[in-house]
C-alpha cells in the first residue's frame, strides 16, 4: 500500500495537537481541508484513527499504533531527502545558506565573497526563511548551514559559533508618542501591544518579546506576522511596537517606522549554525571559517565580534 507522505504529516499534527483547529493553524491549511485529508488517510488504511468529540480529537488504539511509527517514518524520509539534495548540491557545487531577515547583516556579502575565493567554482546561495522557522531551513534539511539569530528552539541539537552581538532597539510607528525620544527605557514599553512571531516559534518569539525581562508583566500581542514586510506594515499601521536588532534601522528603514535605542533589554546575537553530522565536511567547515574570519576582520553594524574556535 502506498500512502502520501503528506497525509502522515497531517495525521501527526492532529495527533500532537489533539484538535483540528490547532493542527490546521500549525499546517497553514483550512480546517475542512485537514478534516478531508484525515478521512482520506483513514479510508486508505481502512481503520479509524481518531475519536471525534466536542473537546477535540483522541487517538484510537489503531491511531496510537500509527502514531508510534510515524516520527521514524517521517525522519527517515527527511533524511533521504536531505541526502538526495546534498548530493545534487555537491554536484552543482552549491552551498545553501539559510537566514532570517538580515542574516549576518553587513557581514553577509563579505562572507559570501570570501567563501567564493576559498572555494573557486563553488558558490554560497542565500535562502531566506519565514519567522515561523527560526532554524532558517536547517530543521527541514533545505539548507546546509544557517546564519541565525540566537537563541532559537532546539538549538542544543546543532553546532553553533556565535559571530557577533548588537543591541536590541524598538521599532515604533513614526507618529507614536514615544518616537520623539532619543532613547526609550524598556519598562516604558511594557504596556504597549507588540508585533510578534507565530506562537509555535516558542522561545524565539519570547526572546523577541523580551518576555523574561518584564518582571512578570504579561505581554500584549497586537499582531502576529511571519515576514519582514508584514512586520513593518503592522508597526506602521499602529498594531504594535517590536524589538529589533539595531541594524534593522538600516536594513528596514521606512518613513512610517522609526527605531530607537532601548535601555534595560539584553542584546541580540548572530551565529553560524550547522548539523553535527556535517562537522567534518570540508565545505561546511570552510564556510564557518569564512564567517569567523570575516566578522573578526570587521565588526558589522557596531556589533561585538566573537573569536571562537571552530
Amino acid at each position: 500500500m502506498d500512502v502520501d507522505i503528506r497525509l502522515l504529516r497531517y495525521f501527526q499534527a492532529v495527533a500532537e495537537e489533539g484538535a483540528l483547529t490547532r493542527a490546521a493553524g500549525r499546517l497553514y491549511v483550512s480546517q475542512p481541508a485537514l478534516t478531508k485529508q484525515v478521512r482520506r488517510l483513514e479510508n486508505e488504511l481502512g481503520v479509524r484513527l481518531f475519536t471525534r468529540s466536542r473537546t477535540g480529537m483522541a487517538l484510537t488504539e489503531a491511531g496510537r499504533a500509527l502514531a508510534a511509527h510515524v516520527p521514524d517514518v517521517l525522519e527517515g524520509w527527511e533524511r533521504a531527502l536531505r541526502d538526495t539534495r546534498r548530493a545534487a548540491d555537491r554536484a552543482a557545487r552549491v552551498l545553501h545558506v539559510g537566514y532570517l531577515a538580515g542574516g549576518a547583516n553587513e557581514a553577509t556579502p563579505g562572507i559570501v565573497a570570501e567563501f567564493g575565493r576559498r572555494q573557486p567554482g563553488r558558490r554560497a546561495e542565500m535562502r531566506q526563511a519565514p519567522w515561523s522557522d527560526p532554524t532558517g531551513g536547517l530543521a527541514a534539511g533545505s539548507v546546509d548551514v544557517g546564519l541565525l539569530r540566537l537563541p532559537f528552539p532546539g538549538q542544543q541539537a546543532w553546532r553553533i559559533v556565535e559571530l557577533f552581538s548588537e543591541p536590541r532597539w524598538v521599532a515604533l510607528p513614526a507618529d507614536h508618542p514615544l518616537a520623539a525620544r532619543t532613547t526609550i527605557p524598556f519598562r516604558d514599553l511594557w504596556d504597549e501591544p507588540f508585533v510578534a512571531a507565530p506562537a509555535r516559534t516558542g522561545a524565539w518569539r519570547d526572546y523577541w518579546l523580551a518576555a523574561d525581562e518584564r518582571e512578570g508583566r504579561p505581554v500584549r500581542i497586537g499582531a502576529v506576522v511571519d515576514q519582514p514586510d508584514d512586520w513593518l506594515g503592522a508597526i506602521a499601521n499602529g498594531y504594535g511596537v517590536a524589538l529589533a536588532p539595531a541594524s534593522a534601522a538600516r536594513f528596514y528603514a521606512r518613513p512610517t517606522v522609526v527605531y530607537r535605542p532601548t535601555e534595560g533589554v539584553s542584546p541580540s546575537s548572530v551565529g553560524v549554525v550547522w548539523a553535527p553530522a556535517d562537522a567534518a565536511d570540508p565545505v561546511v567547515r570552510d564556510f564557518v571559517s569564512c564567517c569567523v574570519d570575516t566578522v573578526a576582520a570587521a565588526s558589522p553594524g557596531g556589533g561585538t565580534p566573537r573569536k571562537p574556535h571552530i
